[in-house]
């Protein structure tokens, strides 16, 4: 008997057969017979049966298999559990599935997976995993716990699920130690699972300590490879800025200089002012980073791999060892430095008219303060102040004058001016948090952003001009979905919209300005800011919707951020004569790869400054238990009433913590107890009572007054 001639790939020839079945699924002796009889071994049916069912391509559904598209079937990934539930948010619209506990299958927070929908019994679409795809957590930290006698470990990304360990380099754990744990077996249920410690860092009631499981857990560590420390070390060599001396620009005879918080050390900027006959010629003049950290050096490497330096607290994760942030590439008083500068001339009312990017070489006057500035802004000027700014305190009202013009040029492009307030920690010598306030926003602040916000303007200009392969700074317009539930809850606000699918940012800005000074504010402003795409890296100019503009990048932080780096890097290449075709060949692949590593550790960061943010407030609150506190609600959730005080931090009022009564929720907007007529929503003034904290999990329990 002849063999049947084998054709195509057994992979193709599964799908096809399960596309042919018209959305049915197959036995797995079935699909082994009719591939096998296109003259396939078994050995090579099961290679590529179980190839696509690794990659989630098939899925086993009850006793017989399916495609995604078969069952639509959509792919996942788990951002956040409880003890008895837990939401995965779909790859393809970002939409947030809950998952009761008993459908996830065991499936831990960053794993990919296979969910199918279901009828939801609440606000948020429900469904289930029929499959863990990749199994992304393994590493974590905890808190050792006593359950029912036993020692275990609750991870502190997973409330309320306590694991069984082992310890294996006996280690003298106790309760109320924060931990390192690794996952070393997985079971369908959370309490199957099983882990060992690696690490104990102490108590789980200090924030300094927790602060160190976050960093541990997430990869991130102040101490550099010695490789590095050493590139670094050859580097700070104050003979570089004389060497490059002549090929340069030379602008220390201007009057520049920085404007930063009082405790910063790594300098990226310095700006300068002047009048000409069209307008105004700025100068943002930025550390020039590229120059000392070269493409695949160690330094580089290590660069590439942290993406962004880390701040917290008091403390910093740089992404450069100090010797370059702090020392030869930050832009410190009275020592030459060199510098990217952007120079660009502005007309009357502040409109970009030209610009041009040149190596400088630049000596700051003097390490500006922010609220010393704003006290010079405001007219206040004592004798220390007069005497340190004294060789460019003449140049702030105009650059305080183009700074209003600039701002005022934003409010006439429409874009949205949403309300956020970042919080202030005040860290005391023994590194326990001893007091927490809103972040001060003057006059210099918003001077410095207006200012950055040209160059990085200018920057994505130069590369849309010269055709060049580039790392952007974009933020898409809100996706359908979410455009969807803003329209929702205008409606049901009864406040009137005549925007369509597509949201402008014309259209928010309006729905914010209507709405300011009232009780809808609050509830808008979230809503507005929960309906936005995320901010990212990308090598194509799509726009940045929350500022709107067409053309955007991040120029400003390369002793911070490696986009800004890798920014520099591309334009300097252009700028010293190479070729724009020779541009494209050396940097297609990398702009691809530094937008994608910069997204990334971006929100690493993000996701642990707000979790270390959120211990040491747990911390300050805990010696302020029983004490009342002038708050608003922030959100209505399930779980309870947020809200945040006075001082920036945000607690949970829980429905158990509340009046006796049936409830009805108005999903973020406003709970009612149907049984008293109570009604609480955003935006309401409220008081509170702290009535328990927990510094481990940054939780902060309140009670109404």
């Amino acid at each position: 008997m002849t063999k049947r001639k084998k054709k195509g790939d057994p992979k193709d020839i599964i799908m096809n057969i399960f596309k042919k079945n018209n959305g049915k699924g197959v036995k797995y002796k079935s699909l082994k017979s009719l591939v096998t009889k296109r003259g396939f071994s078994k050995e090579e049916f099961r290679r590529a049966f179980y190839a696509l069912e690794d990659s989630g391509m098939i899925f086993k559904d009850k006793n017989k298999y399916n495609t995604k598209s078969g069952k639509g079937i959509k792919s996942a990934e788990v951002v956040k559990l409880q003890r008895t539930f837990g939401f995965v948010r779909l790859d393809d619209s970002g939409q947030d599935i809950f998952i009761p506990g008993k459908k996830l299958l065991g499936a831990m927070p960053g794993d990919s997976v296979l969910v199918k929908l279901a009828k939801s019994s609440g606000e948020s679409p429900e469904g289930e995993v029929l499959k863990i795809v990749k199994q992304n957590f393994s590493r974590f930290s905890g808190e050792i716990v006593y359950v029912d006698g036993e020692l275990m470990v609750v991870p502190d990304s997973i409330s309320q699920n306590p694991i069984r360990y082992t310890n294996p380099l006996n280690l003298d754990l106790n309760e109320g130690d924060k931990v390192l744990a690794v996952i070393t077996k997985r079971g369908e249920n959370h309490r199957d699972h099983r882990c060992e410690i690696q690490a104990d860092f102490g108590s789980s009631e200090k924030a300094a300590v927790c602060a160190l499981g976050v960093l541990e857990v997430n990869g991130l560590s102040p101490l550099f490879p010695n490789e590095v420390i050493y590139e670094a070390k050859l580097a700070n060599d104050e003979r570089s800025v004389t060497a490059e001396l002549e090929s340069r620009l030379d602008l220390r005879d201007k009057p520049i200089f920085t404007i930063d918080g009082a405790d910063t050390k790594d300098i990226d900027d310095a700006v300068s002012v002047e009048k000409n006959d069209e307008g105004y010629l700025l100068g943002i003049h930025i550390a020039d980073v590229s120059h000392y950290v070269k493409a695949k050096t160690e330094l580089d490497n290590e660069a590439f791999k942290r993406g962004t330096s880390v701040y917290y607290a008091n403390r910093v994760i740089p992404m450069l060892p100090k010797e370059l942030s702090n020392g030869i590439c930050s832009l410190n008083p009275q020592v030459d430095r060199l510098a990217f500068s952007c120079l660009c001339t502005l007309d009357k009312n502040a409109n970009i008219r030209s610009y041009k990017f040149v190596k400088s070489v630049i000596r700051s006057r003097v390490k500006g303060v922010y609220s010393e500035i704003n006290e010079l802004l405001g007219g206040y000027t004592s004798k220390q102040n007069a005497e340190k700014y004294k060789e460019v305190i003449s140049e702030l009202p105009l650059m305080n004058e183009l700074a209003d013009k600039l701002a005022a040029n934003k409010k006439k492009r429409n874009a949205p001016e949403l309300e956020t307030t970042e919080s202030k920690l005040i860290i005391s010598a023994e590194d326990k948090c001893v007091d927490v306030m809103p972040k001060a926003r003057g006059e210099s602040e918003e001077l410095i952003e207006n200012f950055m916000l040209v160059a990085n303007e200018c920057a994505a200009r130069f590369a849309a001009e010269n055709s060049l392969p580039f790392v952007y700074r974009i933020h898409e317009q809100p996706s359908a979905e979410k455009t969807e539930g803003f329209k929702e809850l205008l409606t049901k606000l009864g406040i009137p919209f005549r925007f369509g699918e597509h949201i402008t940012p014309a259209d928010i800005a309006k729905l914010l300005d209507d709405t300011r000074g009232t009780e809808l504010s609050p509830i808008i402003n979230n809503a507005a800011l929960r309906s936005m795409s995320k901010a990212r890296y990308s090598s194509q100019p799509v726009g940045h919707f929350g500022l709107a503009l067409e053309d955007y990048t991040h120029f400003t932080s390369p002793i911070r951020r490696y986009c800004d780096l890798a920014v520099h890097r591309i334009m300097s290449e252009r700028l010293s004569g190479t070729s724009v075709s020779d541009c494209q060949t050396r940097f297609n692949k990398f702009v691809h790869a530094a937008a994608d590593q910069a997204s990334k550790t971006e929100l690493t960061a993000i996701q642990v400054e707000r979790d270390c943010e959120d211990c040491y407030k747990a911390e300050y609150m805990s010696a302020h238990i029983g004490e009342e506190f002038d708050g608003r609600i922030s959100s209505v959730t399930r779980s309870g009433l947020f809200v945040s005080l006075d001082n920036t931090c945000e607690g949970l009022v829980r429905h158990t913590d509340m009046p006796d009564g049936d409830y009805e929720l108005d999903y973020l907007i406003s709970l009612k107890n149907l049984t008293t007529g109570q009604k609480w929503s955003v935006g309401d003034a409220v008081r509170v009572k702290v009535i328990s904290t927990k510094v481990n999990a940054g939780n902060i329990d309140l009670t109404f007054v």
